[in-house]
């Protein structure tokens, strides 16, 4: 059981890869990375006990702690070898339906004459998302994570490795659909970005404020509905303000393509190092 978050790793992540003649070739990887799964497993009973015989909680901080620190030093050394690469990650995160795969099957659509693409797909189960992706023109390495619910820097490595994009690939990693675990992970990615979506409403940034703090950006999609749900943009970029001092929130429908321009400078602006 992971010692941060309390997901299920056992069976660990399973990794699934295109045929063979989708993946590009003849670009090996140089990572220095170890093999050794992020998650550590503790196996007493965490307790020291005081003078009355009460137990005092100290084991579960400290194996939290080093589950991190293993997970943000792999993270450290893949985005070293991306930027030598000259590979841009960016880690989408939302809530289950937010529309983090339809905005990237759009993505894909108008951008792919632009940069080579490549997605990773996390998901607790089925090929559904990558099968989505590959389907819109673009290579896609599935995780399924199993009971677990987010990505981490091991299964980042593990589906680069996989993956294997080319120098000067635009790489999207579709996070776990969760507005809290994912937030503690860090992949190695470039930038973060979180999807919301109208329906969910406008308070999900003072719900969830970690995952809007460590955010680069904030897109809210589906406004094409805003006309039948209750949201208030502009509450709503508050809000992400308050947790998020400066960050940036855009508006756009992955559906109807309002707004998607924005995110597209946005994108172009990351992979040239302006922002």
């Amino acid at each position: 059981m992971c010692a941060t978050c309390g997901c299920d790793d056992e069976a660990g992540p399973r990794i699934t890869v295109p045929h063979e003649h989708d993946l590009p070739h003849g670009h090996g990887h140089g990572h220095g990375h170890g093999h050794g799964h992020g998650h550590g497993h503790g196996h007493g009973d965490g307790h020291e006990h005081g003078h009355d015989g009460a137990p005092v909680q100290t084991e579960t901080v400290t194996l939290e702690q080093q589950v991190l620190a293993k997970n943000d030093l792999l993270a450290e050394r893949t985005r070293g070898w991306l930027a030598g690469r000259g590979v841009t990650a960016i880690n989408v995160m939302s809530s289950p339906g937010a529309g983090k795969t339809t905005l990237l099957e759009r993505t894909i659509r108008e951008l792919s004459g632009s940069a080579p693409i490549a997605v990773i797909e996390g998901d607790q189960e089925t090929l559904l998302d990558a099968e989505r992706i590959r389907s819109a023109g673009c290579v896609a390495v599935q995780v399924n994570t199993g009971a677990g619910c987010h990505l981490d820097a091991q299964m980042m490595h593990d589906a680069l490795i996989a993956l294997d994009p080319a120098p000067g690939t635009l790489v999207f990693v579709e996070n776990v659909g969760n507005l809290v675990c994912p937030a503690l992970f860090d992949l190695g990615e470039q930038a973060k970005v979180v999807i919301i979506s109208t329906p969910e409403g406008t308070d999900k940034p003072l719900k969830y404020p970690h995952i809007f703090a460590v955010a680069d950006l904030v897109v809210v999609n589906k406004v094409d509905l805003l006309p039948y749900v209750d949201f208030e943009l502009e509450t709503c970029g508050l809000h992400a303000g308050s947790v998020n001092p400066g960050v940036e929130v855009l508006a756009v429908s992955a559906s109807t393509g309002e707004g998607m321009e924005a995110w597209y400078r946005w994108i172009a602006d990351r992979r040239s190092g302006r922002s």
